[in-house]
Order: C-alpha cells, then sequence, then structure tokens
C-alpha cells in the first residue's frame, strides 16, 4: 500500500529541487527549452528513483513482530 504522507512529502522536496534547478538555469542564461524539460526530468526521474526505491511503500502491520 502506498503511504499518502510520504509521497505528498516525497513530491514536495522534488518540487522544491525543481524550483531550484528552474532557478539556477535561468541566472545562467540556459535556453527555454533546458528551462522546460531538466525539471521535467529531475521530477519524474526522482519519482521513479524514489519508488523503485520502496520509498513510498507503507509496512504492513502483519509484519511486525
Amino acid at each position: 500500500m502506498v503511504s499518502k504522507p510520504r509521497v505528498a512529502l516525497g513530491m514536495f522536496v522534488l518540487v522544491a529541487l525543481a524550483g531550484g534547478l528552474i532557478a539556477l538555469l535561468i541566472s545562467l542564461e540556459a535556453g527555454a527549452f533546458w528551462i522546460k524539460v531538466l525539471p521535467l526530468g529531475l521530477m519524474a526521474g526522482g519519482a521513479a528513483v524514489a519508488q523503485s526505491l520502496g520509498l513510498f511503500n507503507k509496512p504492513s502491520k502483519e509484519s511486525k513482530d
């Protein structure tokens, strides 16, 4: 089962990182393509890595001994 607070917190962290990346790219005067693509890639890649690591999975109550 998916833990909704963990997903919300994980997405908040990824959005904050994407915002920082946008600010960095703007300060470096990067092109509009990179300002659009890199933050989306960061969010999608970060969510995929977090899901594959099992960070969003809630442990079942039966497994606790």
